[in-house]
């Protein structure tokens, strides 16, 4: 029974990583903080390893006996440029070299980093791995520079490197903002032109995910995991209203709106606990005019392929939240 040690396994992303791998019979350690909500995982048959990515002795003793580790951990939003770089670039910066110094034959080091570490496409033709990178905000540049770590061990150990797009599915928290301002009857959009965006279904990405933790092929590779096309935000709505059966008004938000609740927020955030959601930074993405990546790679070399429409995507994913009383029925 293989062994894997999964870090961020208490999140959206990591959770359904955790079911996969459970389901092919793999044993899952997940790394968890005094801090962590673990109900996604409760009552599942993982194995806990309390601590954090710092936490060197607990990490060594556990990635000694892994053949696999999967680093899913990151920060999305923080106060400081210093809360990016050492949630994303130092801790995988500290995990790969601990991975290193305890298992060099482990059989897979996979890091999960992110569209935003390639920055937004500037053509009509989707990025692909061979692109050169420009991330455009601290959260792509820190994870750009998380990736950067990585392939400092490409040569000696066995490591690959997973950009998804945006995610969605069910536990995401994300996208059932977008859901429930639809249902209330707005459905407000970035701007006035086009925007294109590459999407991912999280069970989709963790078989790709898994794909790329078992492929020899994968050693030292980067792979964009994501559906065949990109949508427009038109397109989207309009998926949306048949599967919520539900019109809802299109309000589009100037860039200058955009970015002026950006700055509101950010200030506001600097009295509160946690970073503001939608701060500056992120203004920058979300009026990017597409976030394009291409799936050939991972096609071709690992075998990924598509399953669902994304219809059938947000069906599942618009059931879950009405099971779990997060959208009404």
């Amino acid at each position: 029974m293989p062994k894997a040690f999964i870090t961020g396994a208490t999140g959206f992303v990591g959770s359904h990583l955790a079911d996969k791998l459970l389901e092919k019979g793999y044993e899952v350690y997940c790394l968890k903080r005094s801090t962590s909500s673990t109900k996604w995982l409760d009552g599942k048959n993982v194995k806990y390893v309390d601590g954090d990515l710092f936490s060197n002795e607990v990490l060594e003793k556990t990635i000694n006996e892994m053949d696999y580790v999967f680093h899913v951990a990151g920060v999305v939003k923080a106060k400081t440029k210093e809360g990016f770089e050492k949630g994303n670039n130092l801790a995988t910066k500290n995990l790969i070299e601990i991975t290193y110094k305890v298992n060099p034959e482990i059989k897979k080091f996979v890091h999960i980093s992110s569209l935003a570490a390639a920055g937004p496409t500037p053509t009509d033709t989707p990025l692909t791995e061979a692109d050169q990178c420009n991330p455009i905000t601290t959260y792509g540049e820190t994870k750009r520079q998380a990736e950067l770590e990585v392939l400092k061990y490409s040569d000696k150990m066995n490591v690959t490197i997973i950009r998804p797009p945006a995610v969605f599915g069910p536990r995401d928290a994300e996208i059932l903002v977008y859901f429930k301002t639809f249902q209330s009857g707005l459905n407000s959009v970035i701007g006035f032109g086009e925007k294109y965006l590459s999407l991912v279904y999280v069970e989709e990405l963790v078989d790709g995910i898994i794909l790329a933790a078992e492929s020899e092929k994968s050693n030292g590779q980067i792979y964009f995991i994501c559906m065949d096309k990109a949508y427009n935000w038109d397109e989207i709505g309009s998926i949306t209203s048949k599967v919520l059966n539900k019109k809802a008004l299109k309000l589009a938000l100037p860039h200058s709106v955009v970015f002026t609740v950006g700055y509101i927020a950010e200030f506001f955030s600097k009295f509160q606990k946690n970073a503001a959601t939608l701060n500056v930074e992120k203004c920058k993405d979300i009026t990017q005019t597409r976030w394009v990546c291409s799936n050939e790679k991972a096609k071709t070399e690992l075998g990924y392929k598509q399953k669902l429409s994304l219809e059938e995507a947000f069906v599942l994913t618009i059931d879950w939240y009405k099971q779990a009383g997060w959208l009404k029925k």
